[in-house]
């Protein structure tokens, strides 16, 4: 198509090998937890309910996101929808107990609900999480669960040992039971790091991995093994971070915040050259960071934040909106893609349809 890529949120690609169908946009709900502002539970209700109006029926959440808040709003509202109309995802690796030490501010939650976590791998441990989040969300059926935040980013010298509680303590086969079983339809891991997800794919049949950044305008590593993996494999990604923590959601005229932090003075120059060809093509730059991932054919759907109504329907927009190909092209001649990407409209390698 000549005129690049016109994306619909309403469009579906398939979880792995399963019968399982995700939209190309989706929810996530860190923001609905508090993360970096609160919000009233008002502002939750509409951003979940825009989210529906768009023809969004793919919503992730997670225990962790608010210490628990995030499950309890999002479940709330999807009560009110017929169940066999949206794909719900959810997260297990925490469990969360009554507070004993007050907050101290470092995960990014505003105003949490009074809960900590206990990372907890183990078979009974995950099984646990699962049933909790099920009472949390007031509904037993739930399509994915990911295991969250394995990885040495997160647990550092403890990630050895909380490895092991996935393998000789059972993490791996309390998943595979309610998959067989039918308790969930899919499983992976929610992680920001792509090694995380190889060395899972190497131990254990996952259908997805929920990657948050790694694989967007500015990270393209993936492409040089995780992503041809996925293919091979027959594994989804879930690409959440496509803002990668927000600078690439309104460029050097917004928050200046890469991967959770302070974006550095490099990413900042990159994100100066890639508005550069955006206002060259009257192309917002949002736009081009939330439809090139969803190009490259491993990646199911891509999932944005959204504090309120109005900033969901802003990345539906964003989502939608056609691009020229002359912009891809324009990005490939000043080398801020990866000659290897799939970009939206093009037709090799089985990337999107426009």
């Amino acid at each position: 198509m000549s005129n690049g890529s016109h994306r619909n949120v309403e469009s579906r690609r398939q979880v792995g090998r399963r019968a399982l169908q995700v939209t190309g946009l989706g929810l996530g709900t860190a923001p609905l937890g508090g993360l970096y502002r609160d919000l009233s539970d008002e502002e939750a209700e509409a951003a979940i309910e825009a989210a529906w109006q768009a023809g969004v029926r793919f919503f992730d959440t997670a225990p962790h996101y608010g210490h628990t808040r995030a499950e309890h709003r999002l479940g709330h509202i999807l009560r009110r929808y017929p169940r066999s109309e949206y794909v719900l995802s959810t997260k297990t690796g925490r469990r969360f107990v009554p507070r004993t030490h007050p907050y101290d501010g470092s995960e990014g939650w505003v105003d949490p609900l009074p809960f900590e976590a206990i990372y907890d791998y183990t078979h009974d441990g995950i099984l646990r999480s699962f049933e909790d989040s099920q009472m949390r969300l007031g509904l037993v059926d739930i399509d994915i669960l990911l295991i969250h935040d394995i990885g040495r980013v997160t647990h550092g010298e403890r990630n050895a040992h909380y490895w092991q509680q996935l393998t000789s303590g059972g993490g791996f086969k309390a998943l595979d039971e309610l998959r067989s079983a039918g308790a969930v339809k899919a499983v992976g891991l929610g992680v920001n790091e792509r090694e995380a997800v190889l060395e899972m794919m190497a131990e254990f049949d996952i259908d997805c991995a929920l990657l948050a950044g790694r694989y967007t305008l500015l990270e393209q590593a993936p492409l040089g093994d995780l992503l041809p993996a996925c293919e091979q494999r027959g594994v989804s990604i879930l690409l959440g971070g496509a803002f990668n923590s927000g600078i690439l959601a309104r460029g050097l005229e917004g928050d200046l915040k890469f991967n959770y932090g302070d974006a550095p003075r490099e990413v900042i120059d990159r994100v100066a050259k890639l508005q550069a060809v955006c206002r060259a093509h009257a192309v917002p730059l949002a736009a081009a960071a939330l439809q090139f991932p969803y190009a490259h054919p491993a990646v199911a759907t891509v999932l944005t934040g959204a504090r309120s109504a109005e900033e969901l329907r802003e990345n539906v927009g964003s989502f939608e909106r056609p691009i020229p190909a002359a912009f891809w092209q324009a990005l490939r001649d000043e080398g801020l893609l990866d000659p290897r990407a799939p970009v939206p409209g093009a037709s090799a390698s089985g990337a999107a349809q426009a």
